[in-house]
């Protein structure tokens, strides 16, 4: 009698389905919203070897193992998202102000097309191999599982995530803690829904699920900031005889990211203080 596949394995079946049906679309064209619907897709999946590692937590590296065929992929679809958030925040400041920054959009068009042709060029040079050896280590390390096994194990990854949010928080309220703030929650939503997919009680009540959804899309604008910030600073530097809208522009950032952080870094202490005692 074969040993049958957990329950959560159809989760991630469906995910990696729908991520490789977009990784054969982004090998005939890359599109900005297809590439950041498939990195999505693989942070789940990323999620999901994580998991499994901890369930087969003496099976060291597993997690590694099972990815390692797409971490360059994984990493220029994140640019993808990133430059992409930094255009939009361009296009809402100028629709705003009315000022044009033409050199720094040239600048940003550049980049995007060396993007695109790198990210283009790593879809076209993998093959559909990976994903099917992805698929079958995933189904093989999923088999025999119990959905009381994945709840300990899922149980195990939030205290993690906390307790790696709470050294976080202890820090100077920097770009690296907000981020890392954000990438937590995130993965702390992904596995609360994991449990209430397999039929558990989630860990936190309704209230504190609130919160931190609250808390994560308030990080988002903060997030859109910090890479605008980010990129700008790339044009800028070492440039000579900097003209005044690019020095206004850069003071704004700057403005508008301290604010965001003092709005973000209380809300985030304020949550945690409930979360983490």
């Amino acid at each position: 009698m074969s040993t049958q596949v957990s329950p959560v394995f159809h989760l991630f079946e469906k995910q990696h389905l729908e991520a490789k049906a977009l990784f054969l679309a982004l090998g005939k064209q890359i599109k900005s919203k297809k590439a950041i619907e498939l990195s999505e897709k693989m942070d789940f999946l990323e999620l999901y070897a994580e998991l499994m590692a901890k369930v087969h937590y003496d099976k060291e590296g597993m997690q590694f193992e099972i990815l390692s065929d797409f971490k360059k992929l994984q990493r220029s679809l994140k640019k993808v998202l990133h430059i992409k958030l930094a255009e939009r925040n361009l296009d809402e400041r100028e629709l705003k102000t009315g000022v044009k920054y033409n050199s720094y959009r040239l600048h940003l068009d550049k980049y995007k097309k060396q993007l695109y042709t790198q990210t283009f060029d790593l879809v076209v040079g993998s093959t559909l191999k990976s994903w099917e050896e992805l698929y079958q280590k995933t189904k093989s390390a999923s088999k025999g599982i119990t959905p009381l096994t994945i709840n300990t194990s899922v149980s195990k990854l939030i205290q993690e995530e906390l307790e790696f949010i709470q050294i976080d928080l202890k820090q100077n309220m920097e770009s690296k803690v907000f981020k890392e703030v954000f990438e937590g929650l995130r993965t702390i939503i992904m596995l609360e829904n994991l449990l209430i997919y397999l039929g558990f009680n989630p860990i936190f009540v309704e209230s504190i699920h609130r919160e931190i959804h609250q808390l994560k899309e308030n990080l988002k604008p903060w997030y859109s900031n910090h890479l605008a910030l980010q990129s700008l600073m790339h044009f800028i530097s070492g440039k000579e005889n900097l003209s005044k809208k690019y020095q206004e522009l850069a003071k704004t950032l700057r403005a508008d990211k301290k604010a965001l952080s003092a709005d973000v870094g209380k809300q985030a202490h304020a949550l945690f203080d409930k979360i983490l005692v």
